[in-house]
């Protein structure tokens, strides 16, 4: 189907939303395991436990038993009670990833404790919706000292919607913020699949929005789902590409299948740049990446590059495109931002 369609329904008993453009799984997203831990976005208080010179940072303890690790040690005491916020996942055995730039974040409005001013989203181009969206703004933070920034779906939003968004973000974080003593506890749990989809899909506004028991079988998503638990991927015009997931690393390998042709090796391996920043948003991926592209002359590497650096450009998790190794890999660095997939499903039914 063309367009944009946002699913949501269930995937093997769990609350999940996806998102299909075009008829392609773009975006997923799957409730966890109640045992899965601290999400990413949840906002905790902690109590400092010891720095970590050679690390640049320090330990916290968190609720729940659970360690967190800070890179910021100015200021910071033994026994402080602290607010934070998970910015990623943790590999297995590893202190969660904190920061105490908390976001507060809806459907039309970010708040920024740490941050203040008023920003606006910069793919609003309109003048005359900016300078309203100013005054705005201004008045519905009137008195606060946190910083906003308006997100691109207030294009179009109406008025009261909009002031009605940042008044509960506004309270929440007056709320959470002045919490910040006391013994390690979550303040704030990240919110389910179906209410993410709402304030993270929304702009543009979506062509249809699919609900019910049977949305991901009627719309191929649950067939897109099988598809990603296979490391194999197919590419235009015959090749392909094997994921794999190792304990220090991703491994990425790239072939031109049964394409003899001069021009195999580069037409397959820009099929895989394009398609690599969706396969690890979907796969749930990060950390180090090695990728062994098809053999190609050095003259094409260029090419290649600004293929990898379109394809990573606007992703959500933050990407370092690190470059060539001596042996002709490519490597790069993906912040980890959620559970890996076939981890995320491991028992689910």
């Amino acid at each position: 189907m063309k367009g944009r369609v946002v699913v949501l329904g269930t995937y093997r008993g769990r609350e999940a939303a996806a998102l299909m453009v075009d008829g392609r799984l773009e975006d997923l997203l799957i409730a966890p395991a109640d045992d899965a831990g601290f999400a990413p976005g949840a906002i905790l208080r902690g109590t400092v436990d010891r720095q970590m010179k050679g690390q640049g940072g320090v330990f916290l303890r968190m609720p729940d038993g659970a360690k967190g690790f800070l890179r910021e040690t100015g200021g910071l005491a033994p026994g402080q009670s602290l607010l934070v916020q998970v910015s990623g996942r943790a590999e297995a055995g590893k202190a969660l990833p904190l920061t105490t730039r908390v976001l507060f974040k809806s459907r039309y409005a970010i708040v920024t404790p740490l941050a203040p001013g008023l920003n606006i989203s910069r793919r609003i181009k309109d003048s005359e919706i900016r300078s309203g969206l100013e005054a705005l703004a201004a008045g519905a933070m009137d008195g606060c000292a946190y910083g906003l920034i308006l997100r691109s779906a207030c294009e179009g939003a109406e008025d009261e919607d909009i002031q009605a968004d940042i008044a509960t973000m506004r309270e929440l974080a007056e709320a959470v913020m002045a919490d910040d003593s006391g013994a390690p506890e979550l303040l704030l749990d990240t919110v389910g699949p179906h209410e993410e989809a709402w304030r993270d899909w929304s702009d543009p506004v979506p062509d249809e929005v699919a609900e019910g028991d049977h949305a991901f079988a009627d719309h191929g998503v649950e067939e897109a789902i099988d598809a990603l638990l296979r490391p194999d991927v197919p590419l235009p015009g015959g090749g392909h590409m094997v994921i794999e997931p190792t304990r220090a690393f991703v491994a990425v390998d790239v072939n031109t299948g049964s394409d003899t042709s001069p021009a195999a090796s580069l037409k397959a391996n820009i099929a895989a740049a394009r398609d690599l920043a969706r396969q690890f948003r979907l796969r749930g991926l990060g950390g180090q990446v090695i990728v062994d592209f098809a053999p190609m002359p050095k003259k094409d590497r260029a090419v290649l590059e600004q293929q990898l650096r379109s394809a990573f450009k606007g992703e959500s998790a933050e990407t370092s495109l690190a470059g060539w190794t001596p042996l002709g890999n490519f490597e790069l660095q993906r912040k980890r931002d959620r559970i890996a997939l076939a981890d995320l499903l491991r028992g689910a039914q």
